[in-house]
């Protein structure tokens, strides 16, 4: 199947799910969450903003406004696996920075953490790592997030285990 057909066939699954939620409070929330999930890299590719868009009527900039807001969204494509490290206060004092250069080097990314990034995936595509603000649980500091689970109290090797135990079988680049 070439990129032509397979845009179609994206097309036509979004249109079916602007039918779904035409009408719905919170029509375009919902539009732009299962869209993203349409996308194996789980993120929200220009064309299929530009298509929602135009299917719904609501204007781009809009559905960017959206996008952009909300920190579930995904404009960039993101790895099978994510590990977002705590960056507020309780946890910068008890090492999250070290954690988050710990985890640079773990995973091969010291150049971008180096660069500044707070954001970025690994070339293989098999992590996407983040920041936050704040976790909220700033009494169990440092906290990591590694899928979606929040971990408490976390040292480097804590973090090198809980990525062993996802990393099985990942090619080294």
């Amino acid at each position: 199947m070439d990129g032509t057909q397979t845009m179609t066939r994206e097309f036509q699954e979004i249109d079916s799910i602007i039918s779904k939620h035409k009408g719905h409070h919170g029509e375009l929330l919902s539009i732009l969450e299962e869209t993203q999930l349409l996308n194996g890299q789980k993120f929200l590719s220009e064309e299929a903003l530009n298509h929602v868009a135009l299917r719904t009527g609501v204007p781009l900039s809009r559905v960017y406004n959206v996008v952009t807001f909300f920190s579930f969204f995904n404009l960039k494509p993101q790895g099978k696996h994510t590990v977002t490290v705590c960056r507020g206060t309780a946890c910068h004092t008890k090492g999250s920075k070290a954690l988050l250069d710990d985890l640079g080097l773990m995973l091969g990314c010291s150049k971008a953490l180096e660069d500044g990034e707070s954001f970025f995936t690994t070339p293989d595509n098999q992590f996407t790592i983040s920041t936050v603000a704040c976790f909220g649980q700033c009494a169990l500091a440092p906290v990591v997030a590694v899928d979606g689970v929040i971990y408490s109290n976390v040292t480097t090797a804590r973090l090198q285990k809980l990525l062993g135990k996802i990393s099985k079988g990942r090619k080294k680049s």
